[in-house]
């Protein structure tokens, strides 16, 4: 249904997420194509932008096109296997998200207090298993879920009043009781979110400990709120986003769908400017591959 109630404003509504599409693909675009073909960018924080990147465009992918379709072509429908491999694809990249900010955190806290053990702590090795360990625990996560939607029998509307396929939004379409998987999703998300955010604010709060006093703080204080801001512009609209699936009555439909997609798209959008652009590296690599006469000279 796109935005329910909000159906008057396709034009505008589509232009809105397409503009923020196109800012997510080219910035992630760019920190990969950089990080790919320079090969000083090889240190743990940029592997983690590349993931960051990686999971910011799949994230993305998965539901603006769609959308836009359903904003600007009226193309409505969605096949079955399709809406759940959209649900599966929303759901594991939000999780893997979550862990690349956290795992991002942790390196900037090893950085900066630990600088000297920095290359010994984060090897490839460990890079590797962090990796790994992010992408097991998001399947972790959605294949229950996964599991429990699929199975429950679908025998009413299938209008589904959402942007995409929501799996609250679907799962209240079933003819059984969908509370259990409402149940497993907010338990399991609260859990995720409230353990990435506790070490992630702990992290921080290290590194301004750390930073306190010295000529570097106040360069702390200004990287360190921009990527606090940009994650609570993740994490909040997220949480409240599934609470607000389960406890409906309390928030409009409309202010439910639009929430949960900006917290899809802006954030892709904002990742590469204030994690990727703001890092100096990065940035002379973007100078140097644009204007490579000018960075040599």
């Amino acid at each position: 249904m796109g935005v329910p109630s909000l159906e008057a404003f396709p034009t505008c509504l589509g232009i809105l997420f397409c503009s923020g599409y196109i800012v997510a693909l080219i910035g992630n675009g760019v920190v990969l194509v950089v990080i790919g073909l320079d090969n000083s960018l090889r240190d743990p924080i940029h592997c983690f932008l590349g993931m960051l990147a990686v999971i910011d465009v799949v994230m993305v992918t998965s539901v603006v096109p769609k959308m836009l379709g359903v904003f600007w072509l009226k193309s409505m429908e969605i096949g079955y296997v399709a809406c759940f491999v959209q649900m599966f694809l929303v759901h594991s990249t939000t999780s893997e998200e979550s862990g690349v900010l956290l795992a991002m955190a942790v390196d900037r806290y090893v950085a900066i207090c630990h600088p000297l053990r920095y290359q010994a702590i984060l090897n490839h090795q460990t890079i590797a298993q962090i990796g790994l360990a992010i992408v097991v625990r998001a399947f972790l996560f959605t294949v229950p879920l996964a599991v429990l939607v699929t199975n429950l029998p679908y025998c009413r509307s299938h209008v589904v009043p959402h942007s995409y396929c929501e799996h609250m939004a679907v799962a209240k379409l079933a003819c059984a009781d969908p509370r259990p998987s409402g149940v497993y999703s907010v338990v399991v998300s609260s859990l995720i979110v409230g353990m990435d955010m506790a070490f992630i604010a702990v992290s921080y709060g290290m590194i301004l400990k750390t930073a306190l006093g010295k000529k570097s703080c106040w360069k702390a204080f200004s990287t360190c709120g921009c990527h606090i801001c940009v994650m609570l512009l993740y994490y909040i609209p997220g949480i409240v986003s599934v609470y607000a699936q389960l406890f409906s009555g309390s928030i409009s439909v409309h202010a439910q769908v639009l929430l949960a997609d900006l917290y899809l798209t802006l954030p892709t959008t904002l990742n590469p400017i204030i994690y990727s652009m703001r890092t100096k590296q990065i940035r002379q690599a973007v100078l140097k591959m644009l204007f490579p006469r000018k960075a040599h000279a």
